[in-house]
C-alpha cells in the first residue's frame, strides 16, 4: 500500500509557495504516494485565491466567512472554515496581520481551527505530514498527530520575519519573542526541514536546528508548460495593458491602470524587461525601477519595464506606481495579477526576466522565464546565485549601479541576449524539472519512513 501523506499550507493561493505545494503534491502522487492536500482558500478573489480552482484535488479551508465579520482573526466557525491567516510580512491595514503581532488567544483560535481540519484530512492516520512554512499548522499537527513524523518545508518568508525580529522588531510586533520560541520549537519537531539551496546557514542561525536535519532542495519548473511559443507581441500587450487591463493603483481595483493604445503598440518593437512577483519590501522594486531609470539614457534601443504581479490590494512600503511617478520614470507598465498558467505567454512576449531582491530565497520566476528561453537578470543573493551562471545564462549584479549596467547590456546586445537565453533554457531543463525535484523529495520521505534518523538536536 502506498504511503499516506497529508500535505498542508496555511495560506490561500497567491505566491510562490502555493505553486511549489501544488507541483510537489502532484509529483509525489506520480512517485506513488497517496497525498491529501489541505490549503487555505479565499474564494471571493475567484481563481486568484480559490484553492479548488488553483489546486484541483484539495481540501479547501475557507477564509471568506471570517472576512465577512468585523474581527477576521477572532472568527470561530464550522468545519471547512478558519480565522483569517496571519502573514510573515507586515502590511498596515491588511486583513492578514503579521504573525509577530498575534496574541496568545488569536494563536489558539488558529490552532483549534487547523487541528480540526488536519484531523478531518486524516492526519492522525497518515504515515507522514508535509507542512509548508512554519505556522500554527505545525502546532495543530503536534496536537492531533503527535506520533506522525513531519517534514517541514521552508520558503524564505518565515526566515525573513525571524531575521527582522533578530535585528530589532518593528513597532507593533508585540509578541515577537513568543513567535520566535514557537517557530524554533516547531522546526526542532521536524524530522527533516527542506530549504532552498544556499539557505542552510540562514535556517541554522534563525531556528537553531542542527545542519544535518536540513535538506537542500530547489524549486522546479514544468518544462512542458514553460516553453517559448509563437506570439503576436503587439496584440498581446495591447490586450493586457489597454483593452482588458488588470493593473491597479493603491486603493483602486484591478483595471484601474489602463495605458494608451498608441504607447502600448510600441512594445511590439521594444525590448521588454519583465518582473514577476508580489509587491513586498523584500522584492526591492524601488531598486529595480531605479536601475531602469538610470539605464534608460544609455539604452541604444527602445525598452520597457513591465511589472507583472502584485496581488490586488497588497503591497509594502511604496507602491510601484508611486515610485514611477516620484522618479518621473517613463516606459514602466503595471500589468496586474494573473494566474500562474498565464505566465508562459508573458515570458514569450518578453526578452529578459528580472529580480532585484536582496534576499531571494530561491527565484521560481527566474527559472520559469529561463525555461521559456529568456535570460535572467538578478541582484546577487541566495537563490539567484545558484540559478544564474553569469556570462552564460544571465547577469548577476552586486549593486543598483551594476544592475543598471546589466540592463544596458541586455538591451544593447541582442545577440548576447539570445545566446544567454538559449543557454538558460538548456540549463533549467537539466537541473530544475519538477519530476526530478519531486523524486528527490520522495527519497527524503522514504528515508524518514524507513526510520533514518537525523543528528540529535544540538549537533550542527
Amino acid at each position: 500500500m502506498s504511503a499516506r501523506v497529508v500535505s498542508a499550507i496555511l495560506f490561500y493561493p497567491r505566491g510562490g509557495s502555493s505553486h511549489v505545494a501544488r507541483a510537489l503534491a502532484r509529483g509525489l502522487r506520480a512517485e506513488g504516494f497517496s497525498v491529501t492536500l489541505v490549503s487555505g482558500s479565499l474564494s471571493q478573489l475567484g481563481d486568484d485565491g480559490d484553492a479548488r480552482s488553483f489546486y484541483g484535488d484539495v481540501r479547501p479551508v475557507q477564509f471568506d466567512p471570517a472576512l465577512a465579520t468585523d474581527a477576521p482573526l477572532r472568527y470561530e466557525g464550522p468545519a471547512g472554515t478558519a480565522p483569517m491567516h496571519p502573514s510573515f510580512e507586515d502590511r498596515p491595514g491588511a486583513s492578514d496581520v503579521v504573525f509577530a503581532a498575534l496574541d496568545d488567544a488569536d494563536f489558539e483560535r488558529q490552532v483549534r481551527a487547523w487541528a480540526r481540519e488536519l484531523e478531518r484530512a486524516g492526519a492522525p492516520d497518515a504515515d507522514l505530514l508535509h507542512l509548508h512554512h512554519l505556522t500554527p499548522l505545525n502546532e495543530a499537527a503536534a496536537r492531533v498527530a503527535p506520533d506522525v513524523p513531519v517534514i517541514g518545508q521552508l520558503h524564505g518568508t518565515e526566515l525573513s520575519m525571524l531575521e527582522q525580529i533578530a535585528a530589532g522588531p518593528p513597532p507593533g510586533w508585540t509578541h515577537a519573542t513568543r513567535w520566535v520560541e514557537r517557530m524554533r520549537e516547531w522546526a526542532h519537531r521536524c524530522s527533516r526541514l527542506i530549504v532552498a539551496p544556499g539557505g542552510e546557514q540562514r535556517a541554522v542561525t534563525a531556528l537553531g536546528v542542527p545542519r544535518g536535519r536540513l535538506v537542500s532542495l530547489p524549486n522546479g519548473v514544468d518544462i512542458e508548460r514553460f516553453r517559448r511559443r509563437p506570439i503576436d507581441r503587439g496584440r498581446f500587450w495591447r490586450r493586457v495593458l489597454s483593452e482588458a487591463p488588470r493593473g491597479w493603483l493603491p486603493g483602486r481595483p484591478p483595471g484601474s491602470v489602463r495605458y494608451d493604445p498608441a504607447d502600448v503598440a510600441e512594445l511590439a518593437r521594444t525590448v521588454v524587461l519583465l518582473y514577476v512577483g508580489r509587491f513586498t519590501a523584500v522584492k526591492r522594486l524601488d531598486r529595480l525601477i531605479g536601475a531602469f531609470a538610470t539605464a534608460r539614457p544609455r539604452m541604444a534601443a527602445p525598452a520597457a519595464l513591465v511589472l507583472l504581479g502584485g496581488h490586488p490590494g497588497e503591497w509594502e512600503h511604496e507602491h510601484p506606481a508611486d515610485l514611477v511617478v516620484a522618479g518621473h520614470v517613463a516606459d514602466v507598465y503595471l500589468a496586474g495579477w494573473y494566474a500562474h498558467e498565464s505566465l508562459p505567454e508573458f515570458f514569450s512576449a518578453s526578452d529578459a526576466v528580472l529580480t532585484a531582491s536582496e534576499r531571494e530565497q530561491f527565484g521560481l520566476t527566474l527559472i520559469e522565464g529561463m525555461a521559456c528561453g529568456i535570460p535572467a537578470v538578478a541582484a546577487r543573493s541566495l537563490g539567484p546565485e545558484l540559478i544564474i551562471d553569469p556570462g552564460r545564462t544571465g547577469w548577476l549584479a552586486d549593486s543598483e549601479a551594476q544592475l543598471a549596467e546589466s540592463l544596458i547590456e541586455v538591451v544593447n546586445d541582442p545577440a548576447e541576449r539570445t545566446r544567454r537565453g538559449a543557454a538558460a533554457k538548456e540549463a533549467v531543463g537539466e537541473r530544475f524539472s519538477w519530476p526530478s525535484v519531486a523524486g528527490r523529495l520522495a527519497a527524503v520521505m522514504d528515508d524518514v519512513l524507513a526510520g533514518a534518523t537525523a543528528p540529535p538536536a544540538g549537533e550542527a
